[in-house]
């Protein structure tokens, strides 16, 4: 069977086969061509829709999981939620979708962990993080808007890591965990308002100065 012979959707069937194979395999050609020979394809035709192996692989599947995240959302009023409670819904929602797959999501983590993976996993962070706060219809657009993802992503990693390593029963003790991080985090969030008010009401440093050091005129 030649390329030309395939279906529009055949990278997602590779992937979909692929995944079977990567908890033995790893995030590897291996796996991929494992699939291939389930899918009675040659290997070289494999290679030409994942030409980045492991790395495209590990990408189109949290690519996958981002997508079945925001057709979830896009199903649910989040708009009635609390700004705690759509973040909570959305990472409880995108760690869920990986149930199925939790031991390819464990040989994902040592790949990308691996030096040269370093930048592979940063931009998956972000792409899973930044979406979470566009779903929520976020408007952040000062600084605000890089401090929350670089916040969501601590908190989602956290989680993630406790999740792939979670043996309670349906993931509870990982409920648990994600309810008080993002206490956490709102706690934070709170003490940086009371500062950022408390700033605003503070004088310039400069003013402070100059009238303190104001030279006083000479009455003659």
């Amino acid at each position: 069977m030649s390329a030309s012979d395939l279906p529009d959707n055949f990278r997602s069937l590779l992937l979909s086969a692929a995944l079977e194979h990567v908890p033995f395999e790893g995030w590897s050609r291996k796996a991929l061509h494992q699939a291939a020979n389930e899918l009675e394809i040659s290997p070289d035709i494999a290679d030409t829709y994942f030409k980045g192996c492991g790395k495209e692989l590990i990408d189109s599947y949290a690519k996958f999981c981002d997508e079945k995240m925001i057709a979830s959302a896009e199903k649910t009023d989040l708009t009635a939620l609390k700004i705690r409670e759509k973040i909570t819904y959305l990472v409880r929602t995108r760690l869920e979708i990986e149930k199925p797959f939790i031991e390819a999501a464990r040989r994902g983590i040592s790949f990308l962990a691996l030096p040269n993976n370093h930048l592979l996993a940063l931009s998956i962070l972000y792409r899973t993080t930044d979406l979470m706060w566009r779903l929520s219809h976020d408007k952040s657009t000062d600084y605000n808007f890089y401090t929350k993802r670089m916040t969501l992503s601590a908190v989602y990693s956290s989680v993630f890591l406790y999740f792939i390593n979670d043996d309670s029963g349906d993931f509870k003790d990982t409920w648990n965990f994600l309810d008080r991080r993002i206490e956490n985090v709102m706690q934070f969030e709170k003490g940086k308002a009371k500062i950022l008010t408390a700033a605003h009401k503070i004088p310039a440093v400069a003013d402070l100065f100059s009238g303190i050091f104001k030279r006083p005129r000479c009455s003659l």
